[in-house]
């Protein structure tokens, strides 16, 4: 598996476990081990819609996911295979706006600190104008 600086489309499936409906990230650039940029198209069809808006969960479901491919991306690199993660925590959490279907969202993260099997991280998703959509900190368990 040849490590990329850049994944879209299938390619992202080698970094998380999730699949259609429920896949919220449909760009991701490593940046570093502990921060990464991603990105979703909201489409009608996404799972979290609702009247033609992004709603809330769907919002911290593509953070979540956007750590779960940073962390596929660090654990490819050391030829392992990705781990499952679930949400623990969400704090801090500002929702400015809830962005409409045909918007791009677009996420860094940065994970602050890792000890046994938690990452504590920080977010901030940003519409296409770079006004702010979404940040908040969430600490995410690796089984």
């Amino acid at each position: 598996m040849e490590l990329r600086s850049r994944y879209t489309g299938e390619d992202l499936k080698e970094l998380i476990p999730q699949r259609e409906p429920i896949l919220m990230v449909d760009d991701f650039s490593p940046l570093s081990e502990n921060a990464a940029d991603s990105a979703l198209t909201i489409k009608a069809d996404n799972f979290f819609c609702l009247e033609n808006k992004l709603a809330e969960p769907g919002l911290i479901e593509h953070i979540a996911q956007s750590a779960s491919a940073l962390s596929g991306f660090n654990a490819l690199k050391l030829k392992k295979d990705p781990a499952i993660g679930y949400i623990g925590d969400v704090k801090k959490c500002t929702i400015a706006q809830l962005p409409a279907v045909g918007n791009t969202i677009r996420t860094h993260i940065e994970i602050l600190s890792e000890t046994m099997g938690i990452s504590l991280l920080q977010a901030e998703t940003r519409n296409e104008d770079g006004e702010l959509v979404c940040a908040c900190s969430m600490k995410i368990s690796v089984k």
